[in-house]
């Protein structure tokens, strides 16, 4: 990896790992549709002058319904979700909690038949496995006495990151990634526009909190997917979603410095088992050299075997755009 893409891959583990962060500060003092609804506007706001730039909006309204599907599930029920569980959990457990995505996105991947004959293979079953365990662990103490709704409401999240990536890759695999996400935000913070107009703060909120959200709209929405989409110019779709692996352990040392929440045994085991987890289970995405290779050494002629792709699975926010339109994530 050059110069460049290490410096791209580094600030990306960083603006997808404060999220959490500075939504459990935001929810503070304003309500989660003002929340939304400013994120996504202010993001949409800085992304569709790029997309109309590049005239990469034309054509988009074939694919309204996917679109809509989309937003849904990737952006409008999950961010409401995860802010309105942040009300009542640390933002160190919500980013574990929702570290299982690409876990989930495996099996939802092979219900819905969607492996692309990408094998399950032993180790990757053994990361299903491991990842699991590790929901089971972290979460078993809020589900038998905290406050299990809030547990629910991360879970959903993460089926939502975990869902989304495979609708993109069937419905909108031809739809440019930046033009897709600007259409994408715009959908929702048109959503989120009444509620907000109608939970809209009656007083300024502390200047925390006013810092908080102007993060979450320029920095973990605008600047993530812009500076997501260079990485992937830059080192390819696959090693670009690597530092989805590395945004948990931000969010959870962001949460113990910034705010002073307490990281218990429970969680270090359980982040362990889920990241190890989700590692094994996704496992490594085959090139087409390394199809080339093996037909080589079987004697085949070069393009007769199936090429393995891998699969699909996209961690909060995303690998979702990396390989379905062609990414960006949340």
């Amino acid at each position: 990896m050059s110069r460049r893409g290490w410096l791209l891959f580094l600030i990306m583990c960083f603006i997808w790992g404060i999220p959490y962060l500075m939504i459990k500060v935001a929810v503070e003092s304003v309500s989660v549709p003002v929340l939304i609804f400013v994120r996504t506007a202010v993001g949409a706001a800085v992304l569709l002058p790029l997309a109309l730039r590049g005239g990469q909006l034309a054509g988009l309204v074939r694919y309204w319904r996917p679109l809509l599907a989309f937003a849904t599930i990737e952006i409008i029920l999950p961010w409401w979700l995860l802010s309105d569980a942040e009300r009542r959990v640390s933002s160190s457990m919500a980013a574990l909690v929702i570290a299982a995505a690409p876990i989930i996105a495996v099996v939802a991947a092979r219900i819905i038949g969607d492996g692309d004959g990408d094998r399950l293979t032993a180790a990757r079953w053994a990361g299903l496995v491991l990842g699991f365990a590790g929901v089971v662990v972290l979460v078993g103490p809020d589900l038998r006495g905290g406050d299990p709704w809030a547990i629910v409401e991360l879970l959903l999240t993460a089926c939502g990151y975990a869902t989304a990536p495979l609708l993109a890759a069937r419905r909108l695999k031809d739809v440019p990634s930046l033009p897709m996400t600007a259409v994408c935000l715009t959908i929702a913070a048109l959503v989120y526009t009444p509620a907000a107009a109608l939970n809209w703060p009656q007083v300024m909120p502390p200047g925390r909190v006013l810092a908080a959200l102007a993060g979450l709209a320029l920095i973990c929405t605008a600047l993530a997917f812009v500076v997501f989409f260079a990485l992937i110019r830059e080192v390819g779709p696959t090693r670009s979603v690597i530092f989805t692996y590395i945004n948990p352990v931000v969010a959870v040392l962001a949460g113990v410095v910034v705010l002073s929440e307490s990281v218990t045994p429970g969680m270090l085991i359980a982040s362990a088992l889920i990241l190890g987890g989700s590692v094994t289970a996704a496992g490594r995405r085959r090139s087409p050299e390394d199809e080339v290779t093996d037909d080589l050494q079987r004697g085949l002629v070069p393009g007769v075997h199936d090429q393995e792709v891998g699969d699909r699975t996209r961690p909060p926010g995303r690998q979702a755009v990396a390989d379905a339109p062609g990414q960006a994530d949340e």
